[in-house]
């Protein structure tokens, strides 16, 4: 074999192995400390959005747990025809914010970052601070109410306004479950050595 074809064979073979699992989520989600402790990187991430647009770690950490389990290259399942044709995903929705490709472009024209990635935590929860941000602004939802936060989150802004979140009883127990999860959170961060 040659040294070009070994080396290729080597590149493949550390591609395949997806970057030491990065996509996976932590181990335990119910646990916000466990969860720093595992991923030390997301609380530099959290903290610093939390300093630049005033969004708290703990509604950072709910929202992010509800759109992708922390995962970083969260996915829409696939719609299918006649049950078994794949037929596209149900949004272009992505990584650890779930942030659509239109709203991501205009986070991206907003702040310059043309850089920025959608699995990388420092730009996904620097995405979700610059929209919750706008959220208070032009809503007055304050940046601690991780239940309405997130119903304009999902809804859209212009969604949450119109109400579109009060016909979808499901999405109401879910921005619940957000609210319930940013409490649990916040106390757990609040005696966890790796928040600090």
């Amino acid at each position: 074999m040659s040294r070009w074809l070994r080396a290729m064979v080597v590149v493949l073979l550390a591609a395949s192995c997806g970057g030491g699992g990065s996509g996976r989520s932590p181990d335990n989600l119910d646990d916000a400390c466990a969860i720093l402790t595992q991923r030390p990187n997301y609380i530099r991430a959290f903290k610093a959005t939390e300093r630049k647009w005033g969004v708290p770690v703990h509604v950072q950490m709910a929202t992010i747990y509800q759109e992708s389990k922390f995962k970083s290259d969260a996915r829409t399942p696939f719609r299918y025809s006649l049950g078994v044709i794949p037929n596209g995903r149900q949004s272009s929705a992505f990584g650890y914010s779930q942030a659509l490709d239109g709203t991501w472009d205009e986070y991206l024209e907003s702040t310059g970052k043309r850089r920025a990635r959608r699995d990388d935590i420092r730009d996904a929860t620097d995405f979700m601070g610059w929209y919750m941000a706008g959220t208070r602004d032009g809503l007055g939802i304050s940046l601690r109410d991780a239940r309405n936060q997130y119903l304009a989150y999902h809804e859209g802004r212009s969604g949450f306004k119109r109400g579109s979140h009060n016909s979808k009883a499901w999405l109401v127990r879910v921005a619940d479950e957000v609210g319930n999860r940013a409490i649990v959170y916040e106390v757990q961060l609040a005696g966890c050595r790796a928040a600090r």
